[in-house]
């Protein structure tokens, strides 16, 4: 036991006090000296030690608790915003007030847009993605028909409730649509999609793009990006289209960056023709 005790105030001689502040990582430099050689029983008692002083779980995440069944509605960063809002002054303007509301309802929303896997397997990813479209205001339409499918004056559609094979969705418009990041999930696994646009969706950037990119689009053949927030920059994952022939932007010449971009997509994919307009 003494050979413990000299042993273990070797150790701790060696650190410093930002070692010690710095808590459990792994880019803490090893002690120097040889490491003691535990009892497994003495061992076993200072790892529950350690697991007895980390922070509590939360409520959210217990099994045994009533509040587990609301853990999809828990914020993943709560603490983080619980400190921020104490330490901000309290603001009960109008102006603030409906800017926290405003908040609120974009998360409610992004939550609501996201990927629900049970709901492609159960319909199939062309008429899941039709549902997800048409319900927020787009519109859709199917190979073999004229016809294209959104909302009424009612709010609504008339779209299968069920899988039917054969239904191929061909174009899909997402224009002026309030879109989320989570939401391009949804867009997924459409083997036969040709037309894809999302003119005028402000929140649609380079991240968008990205996502929608690795979706699994391979038949991709005309892509609308007007009125949206993608830069030059976003445009270099569009090499994950191969089939993409027409890609319309506001302005392919607006700057030297546009300019070398749309020169480097078109030596890549001489199909592509990058326009302003058809």
């Amino acid at each position: 036991m003494y050979k413990l005790v000299r042993s273990t105030t070797t150790r701790l001689s060696t650190l410093n006090r930002a070692s010690v502040h710095r808590g459990p990582t792994n880019d803490v430099p090893p002690a120097i000296g040889p490491a003691p050689d535990l009892d497994p029983e003495i061992a076993k008692k200072i790892q529950e030690d350690k697991k007895r002083l980390q922070w509590r779980t939360p409520y959210s995440d217990r099994p045994d608790s009533f509040y587990s069944a609301f853990k999809l509605f828990a914020s993943e960063n709560r603490n983080s915003e619980l400190v921020e809002k104490m330490q901000q002054p309290i603001d009960l303007s109008p102006s603030a007030i409906l800017e926290w509301w405003q908040k609120r309802r974009t998360t409610i929303e992004a939550h609501m847009q996201k990927f629900i896997p049970e709901r492609h397997a159960t319909l199939g990813d062309d008429i899941a993605t039709a549902h997800f479209i048409v319900h927020r205001g787009g519109s859709v339409r199917f190979r073999g028909s004229d016809k294209w499918i959104q909302k009424d004056e009612d709010d609504e559609y008339d779209l299968p409730r069920h899988h039917i094979p054969g239904m191929v969705l061909e174009e899909v418009r997402c224009d002026g649509m309030t879109l989320f990041y989570e939401g391009m999930e949804n867009i997924q696994k459409l083997l036969r999609l040709k037309h894809l646009s999302f003119e005028k969706v402000a929140r649609f950037d380079d991240w968008y793009l990205d996502r929608i990119s690795g979706n699994v689009l391979p038949s991709l053949e005309r892509l609308n990006l007007r009125g949206t927030a993608v830069t030059h920059r976003g445009l270099n994952c569009l090499y994950r289209l191969p089939s993409l022939k027409v890609l319309l932007v506001d302005d392919p010449e607006k700057d030297i960056h546009w300019k070398l971009t749309v020169a480097m997509l078109e030596e890549w994919n001489p199909n592509l023709r990058v326009v302003a307009s058809e």
